[in-house]
């Protein structure tokens, strides 16, 4: 176990130790080394008397609520737009065009029209990231839905096996090895338009951070926060793969048998 975790995480120590000491030879304000991010982040952060200042706690928990109310929305209807048109023939033939340009609009593009739609605050930013989180999601629930195997369908409408039975039972399970893999994309793209949805109009959260240290040409913070987002991406990720694969077990062990 600590052999295998070496093998992986070797090369974390030699780039924060080449990092460091270029950035002692450079000594430039705007290239700060992981002593000085790291010792930043604390003060700002990480020093209070529970562990989370009063600026993290005010901070970090309206963004984590904004990303994860957001992505699980996002998923909700994603899943169950994507199997409806996936299955459904002509459903498709008058979404599609509709899906084909939604997914060519930069999520950034739409911030304005959100902040005219929308009150200013929580509302904008999840629906910023409900925007460009949920076409990954949608085209491979509809990919997934339309490749499944016709000939468990036409079975199951023999026997006259109920439509919700066929659903959680045969058309969800088929699909979700592609839904998957749209759901892991949509969680890196969640932190990313998270942070974009607080640089502007925000009184809150990581990008409201980031924002406020650029405005005092901080660099450390931003480096900071920087920091903390590549951190909570990782374990967002993380724990994405382990439900990934308890969930999709099956679809692994058929591989391995055939």
């Amino acid at each position: 176990m600590i052999l295998t975790l070496i093998k992986r995480l070797w090369l974390v120590p030699v780039v924060l130790i080449g990092w460091e000491l270029l950035a002692e030879s450079q000594a430039s304000p705007y290239f700060p080394g992981p002593t000085l991010i790291v010792s930043k982040m604390y003060e700002m952060w990480f020093s209070g008397p529970f562990i989370l200042t009063e600026e993290a706690v005010e901070n970090f928990g309206p963004s984590l609520l904004r990303v994860v109310g957001a992505w699980s929305l996002a998923v909700l209807v994603g899943v169950a737009l994507g199997v409806a048109i996936g299955r459904t023939a002509w459903l498709a033939d008058y979404v599609q065009p509709l899906v084909e340009f939604g997914r060519a609009v930069p999520p950034p593009v739409m911030l304005p029209v959100f902040l005219v739609l929308f009150q200013m605050g929580t509302q904008v930013q999840v629906a910023t990231i409900v925007f460009g989180i949920i076409w990954p999601i949608l085209l491979n629930s509809i990919d997934g839905a339309r490749s499944l195997d016709n000939v468990k369908v036409d079975t199951a409408a023999v026997f006259n096996v109920p439509a919700p039975i066929r659903l959680f039972r045969i058309i969800l399970p088929a699909a979700a090895p592609k839904i998957f893999a749209g759901l892991r994309l949509s969680v890196s793209l969640a932190l990313i338009l998270m942070v974009i949805s607080e640089l502007k109009g925000s009184t809150d959260g990581f990008g409201y951070l980031l924002s406020l240290a650029n405005n005092r040409a901080d660099m450390a913070a931003i480096w900071a926060g920087v920091l903390v987002l590549g951190v909570l991406g990782f374990v967002f990720n993380t724990l994405f793969l382990m439900v990934e694969r308890r969930v999709l077990a099956w679809h692994r062990d058929a591989f391995r048998i055939a």
